[in-house]
């Protein structure tokens, strides 16, 4: 069994957790591992230095959301270059292209993830954005 293969199969389910992102703050994990994929909860925009949103504007704002996830797949033994799938919730569609701005410099080059965007009703605690993030295991 090779290294790749021994990684995918180990099924269990294990959380996880950095201080480099912002706590879960309800009946979740920041992230979880399973098989060779980290599945990491919507990260909104918040400074886990600070415990405040980015700001003042929603490029900020996603600049930190994909903080957060960076930090929390790096935890996972992924990373952003290994991410297959993001979903952006955006409380203002109009502000899509702002968004695919600051995504686009994170998510350059190699295989581009797949992506869904939805504006959606309203975000917790008022933010404009929130991106999930599904990455492979890679170490």
């Amino acid at each position: 069994m090779t290294t790749a293969d021994h990684a995918h199969a180990d099924d269990s389910v294990r959380a996880v957790h950095t201080d480099a992102a912002p706590a879960a703050v309800g009946a979740y994990s920041q992230a979880v591992r399973v098989g060779g994929l980290v599945f990491v909860s919507g990260q909104l925009p918040i400074d886990p230095a600070t415990g405040e949103f980015a700001g003042p504007g929603v490029r900020e704002e996603t600049a930190q959301s994909l903080r957060n996830g960076a930090a929390i797949l790096d935890a996972a033994g992924s990373g952003v270059a290994h991410v297959v799938k993001t979903t952006v919730l955006l409380a203002d569609i109009a502000d899509f292209a702002v968004v695919n701005e600051v995504y686009a410099e994170v998510f350059s080059g190699g295989v581009l993830p797949a992506r869904a965007a939805y504006q959606v009703a309203a975000l917790p605690k008022g933010a404009r954005v929130e991106i999930e993030f599904v990455g492979a295991v890679v170490r």
